[in-house]
């Protein structure tokens, strides 16, 4: 009898990486449980408002991903990464608003976190496994032609999760595996269903970054203070809260009531502490610089070409013309105008179900 590779699957807590695991096990793989914790107590979150990754809600997720493993027949090992967590993604979130844009820190956790530190650190502290895998939806092929691992959609394109996979490497695509790309997420609730885990079906997933909605707790007192809300010709039109509180195409609780029309953020002025607002279509552009490129699909691009790009997890991709400027950066021309192409956020590049590359949306 042939013995199957052995596989470490990212246990979150939720339905997906549970239903990973179970698949994994049906298919008579050696499988092993991890889970980061992150949580930082020093972080003045007192109590959980939301759901979220990172917050003193973690304490349950660990006993429950403990459980979970229990109840599937599998070791479990909790990896403390609090360190480099606040290192490689809060610093990461702070030092990107302090530039006046806002960032995704799922993008930057995936590639940093879950994919590298967290396999990596496991091994170190001697959990020995031959393939790490997780439950996101999105899939991995090899393209024999160009002698790379490539990152496809899943099935399920209302689940698809293949844009915040974008950033990472050949290394770390040639010993993943992703359980959950072939199947619908009714499917996954089916399967845990018959598995024994009908809770898990019906758990709130978790959505957000933070456990609150105040991200000031990631930042020294005073770094962000109140100014002014200006419209494009400069006129005060009221007062903000600090910066950190707002984000590019932001229209509610902006405190500017008695407008002609609906008022979105449509620049934030961080030299000068303002909130520039204005009308909806102040929002459409159809031009953006892209930094920090990973060509993860296909190799690095010298000339000009089509393709389709997502500048936002829920947003449709979009005909565009992408001009390389150098192997890590491009200009990117949509061929009809987007709404809030926002700086700090990453930018995907598709070719129908294959992730090309990904990329940080820059200031013009």
């Amino acid at each position: 009898m042939i013995c199957k590779p052995k596989v470490a699957v990212g246990i979150s807590g939720g339905v997906d990486s549970t239903m990973a695991a179970k698949l994994l096990l049906n298919q008579g793989y050696d499988v092993v449980g991890l889970t980061m914790s992150i949580w930082d107590e020093s972080i003045p979150i007192k109590e959980s408002t939301k759901s979220g990754c990172f917050g003193p809600g973690e304490k349950d997720d660990l006993i429950q991903a403990a459980e979970i493993c229990s109840k599937l027949g599998i070791a479990h090992h909790i990896i403390k990464l609090q360190g480099e967590y606040k290192q490689e993604v809060l610093n990461y979130f702070c030092s990107t608003y302090l530039d006046g844009k806002t960032p995704n820190p799922c993008l930057m956790c995936n590639r940093r976190m879950k994919f590298g530190l967290l396999p990596m650190k496991a091994k170190e502290q001697g959990v020995t496994f031959d393939y790490f895998a997780t439950g996101h939806y999105a899939r991995i092929d090899y393209n024999a032609r160009w002698k790379r691992y490539q990152i496809k959609k899943a099935v399920d394109l209302s689940k698809d999760q293949s844009y915040f996979l974008s950033f990472l490497s050949q290394e770390q695509l040639s010993s993943l595996m992703f359980p959950m790309g072939d199947l619908k997420k009714s499917d996954t609730k089916k399967l845990a269903l018959e598995s024994g885990f009908g809770e898990l079906a019906e758990k709130k997933e978790s959505q957000d970054f933070l456990e609150t909605d105040d991200y000031g707790v990631l930042f020294d007192e005073g770094t962000f203070e109140t100014g002014d809300i200006v419209d494009s010709r400069e006129k005060v039109l009221g007062k903000h809260k600090g910066l950190i509180h707002y984000t590019i195409g932001q229209r509610k609780n902006l405190g500017i009531a008695g407008q002609s029309e609906p008022y979105y953020v449509i620049d934030i002025d961080l030299e000068h502490n303002r909130l520039i607002v204005g009308p909806q279509r102040y929002l459409y552009s159809i031009i953006c610089k892209v930094v920090n490129i990973n060509w993860v699909s296909i190799p690095a691009q010298e000339k000009p070409f089509w393709t389709k790009a997502k500048i936002r997890l829920q947003h449709e991709p979009a005909d565009c013309y992408v001009t390389p400027i150098t192997a890590d950066s491009a200009e990117v021309n949509f061929e009809k105008p987007q709404l809030s192409i926002t700086p700090g956020q990453g930018i995907v590049f598709y070719d129908k179900e294959i992730v090309f590359a990904g990329g940080i949306i820059d200031k013009a």
